[in-house]
């Protein structure tokens, strides 16, 4: 999937029932992400991370979709390893799994070819994630391999960064952001309309080719 184009409305089988894409989404954030196979180590410390850290997505309006690509009774026992393992998870697991054991989904996002979807070498690449704003438009992916762990707090910030970019489409958040420090205005802003955007004022920095297009502010 690239970046900006619609995830389909697939159906698919969960660890919590049934889900069309679209209405299970509704008017939601997501973040879908893969796994190769069930009872693997790395992806059994990422669901369980995720889920501890729910509360956060839910206050981001998020919601977390979970993708392997074995069958749907083997998921079941995954989750109870993974709760056994990851003893702060409040309460129950928060969020579906979806099951895939044909790769057919795998293939229709993108995360492999049809003609390689039966190779079990080819099939450990299935470690995406997508970050799917409300209009079912994919906004950012991230793909690991099978031996690096996902970053939740990364997540958590990229959410950040889209949502505050959406909200102020004048600015862009620079490297190493988190909220509440300094973003970016656009080069497209004139320093007029900057002013007339941020009253409370900016910062301009000057450049040894002279090209006026660093400007940076706290006060969004």
């Amino acid at each position: 999937m690239r970046l900006g184009q619609t995830v389909p409305n697939f159906q698919a089988d969960t660890t919590k029932g049934p889900i069309k894409f679209h209405e299970w989404q509704g008017n939601s954030w997501v973040v879908l992400f893969s796994h190769p196979a069930d009872f693997t180590p790395v992806c059994t410390t990422e669901l369980g991370r995720i889920a501890v850290h729910q509360p956060e997505f839910a206050k981001r309006n998020t919601k977390c979709l979970a993708h392997s690509v074995d069958a749907l009774n083997s998921h079941v026992d995954w989750v109870n390893d993974i709760k056994s393992y990851c003893l702060d998870i409040p309460g129950d697991f928060p969020y579906p799994i979806i099951a895939d054991p044909t790769r057919d989904l795998a293939v229709s996002l993108g995360m492999l070819d049809e003609e390689q979807k039966k190779d079990p070498e080819v099939g450990k690449t299935i470690r995406a994630l997508f970050i799917i704003s409300p209009d079912h438009k994919v906004r950012l992916s991230m793909f690991y391999p099978m031996s690096t762990g996902r970053n939740v707090d990364e997540i958590l910030r990229t959410i950040d960064s889209l949502q505050l970019t959406d909200r102020l489409k004048v600015v862009a958040t620079p490297a190493n952001w988190t909220p509440g420090t300094k973003v970016m205005i656009l080069p497209t802003v004139t320093d007029e309309e900057a002013y007339k955007l941020f009253p409370k004022g900016f910062d301009k920095v000057s450049m040894p080719s002279g090209v006026n297009y660093v400007r940076t502010t706290e006060n969004y």
